[in-house]
């Protein structure tokens, strides 16, 4: 299911790190800046209800969904005293879980739009399409995932060492060439002028 659940992820954008062990999941959510969490409860070594209440005492204010085998009313109350922001009972759609993920994320976020607009790109986060003059381009997710964070963070210049943490798992190796090669790839299709280099310092987007 963790697979399964990682490769959908990955197909609509996302990075997903996988545990299958809750004492690790425990150190890598009270250790690691992540955007959200899927956390099933039954889990070796360390419960899912365990875990997540020893991150809520932590002061961890991580968005998580909560996952379970069983359904109950109790248990579903139970995930949220304990600090969950969603509970969705197994068997579950995976579109339905892509959809909650979305909304805690925009909860979470300081704007909760799904849409980034700058200049002549807009990009609809919710379904991870890109245009450009009203044209849609076609990206792949780790392009993506890169015009994304440039775009959300359009009034500076990032760092392609920020980049690589941003658009890759963490069990990924992080090659600086690769960016370049990312980078090169979305000149070409969005335009050399879109993002522009700063030597030493990273990448800036230009949207024009």
């Amino acid at each position: 299911m963790a697979k399964i659940i990682a490769s959908a992820l990955a197909s609509h954008g996302f990075v997903a790190d996988v545990t299958g062990d809750g004492e690790d999941a425990w150190f890598k959510g009270s250790t690691e800046n992540f955007a959200a969490i899927i956390l099933d409860l039954g889990l070796p070594k360390l419960d899912g209800i365990t875990i997540l209440r020893r991150w809520r005492a932590e002061k961890i204010t991580t968005p998580v969904i909560v996952l379970s085998a069983r359904g109950t009313w109790a248990e579903r109350v139970d995930g949220i005293d304990a600090g969950a922001d969603d509970y969705l009972p197994k068997p579950f759609e995976i579109p339905e879980l892509l959809a909650r993920l979305r909304a805690i994320l925009r909860r979470g976020s300081d704007a909760a739009t799904t849409v980034i607009e700058t200049g002549q790109l807009r990009l609809d986060l919710s379904n991870g399409l890109t245009y450009k003059s009203g044209l849609q381009i076609a990206l792949t997710p780790l392009e993506f995932r890169l015009l994304q964070h440039l775009a959300a963070n359009r009034q500076r210049t990032v760092s392609k060492e920020e980049l690589a943490e941003q658009i890759y798992a963490a069990n990924h190796e992080r090659d600086g060439n690769a960016i370049e090669a990312t980078i090169s790839r979305l000149r070409r299709k969005l335009g050399s002028e879109v993002i522009e280099s700063k030597r030493g310092f990273g990448y800036r987007l230009n949207p024009g």
